[in-house]
């Protein structure tokens, strides 16, 4: 991992991505994707995702060290494009969804590591199992959003990020048929927040 660089540097890099100044940013839920990939049985790779994602970050371009993420997931959205498969995944041998309806991320440390790329720790809780994950994200814009002279919606200060770590789901207590089913799983972050959110 690259060392980690100075506040003044850090301010400098990301700063030049856009405009924007410290503030609380709020996802997008029409532009925002948690996907997670798996390998099947060794026969090949599958995918979902999950389509009801809050939370929020606050971020200052100039003090990256201090920037907080928070997460929340609602694991009933589950959605891989099989029914049967999103009904199992939501049953107790999974996710359990009527008994935990939440997924949880909660940032605990963020380090830069290029002009526009940081490593985020945090703890991800699934099933009351919580346990440290890495994740490595570009910002891919930091301002006014490309869009905001056509629409509304689009107004404001705006960031695009794209994320991707891995975990082991049998830390989290939803490890059936691992390993023959893998039991690392890759998770990808796409995601557009606008500064203030909504309310």
């Amino acid at each position: 991992m690259k060392p980690l660089l100075t506040a003044a540097t850090l301010g400098l890099g990301l700063a030049a991505a856009g405009t924007a100044t410290a503030e609380i940013y709020k996802f997008d839920p029409g532009h925002t994707e948690i996907r997670f990939y798996y390998n099947h049985a060794g026969l090949s790779e599958q995918s979902g995702q999950w389509k009801v994602i809050g939370g929020e970050v606050d971020f200052d371009p100039a003090n990256i060290a201090a920037t907080k993420v928070t997460v929340t997931v609602d694991p009933a959205s589950v959605d891989t494009g099989v029914g049967p498969l999103d009904d199992h995944l939501k049953s107790a041998d999974f996710f359990d969804v009527e008994n935990f309806p939440e997924i949880t991320f909660t940032s605990t440390g963020v380090e830069q590591t290029s002009d526009n790329t940081i490593t985020l720790v945090g703890d991800l809780t699934i099933k009351d199992n919580t346990k440290p994950i890495t994740m490595n994200f570009t910002l891919n814009h930091n301002g006014p959003h490309p869009l905001g002279e056509f629409f509304d919606y689009y107004q404001g200060e705006w960031i695009g990020v794209q994320g991707t770590g891995d975990m082991l789901r049998s830390d989290y207590g939803v490890g059936m048929f691992a390993p023959v089913t893998s039991d690392e799983v890759r998770l990808e972050i796409s995601a557009e927040m606008r500064a203030g959110g909504w309310e």
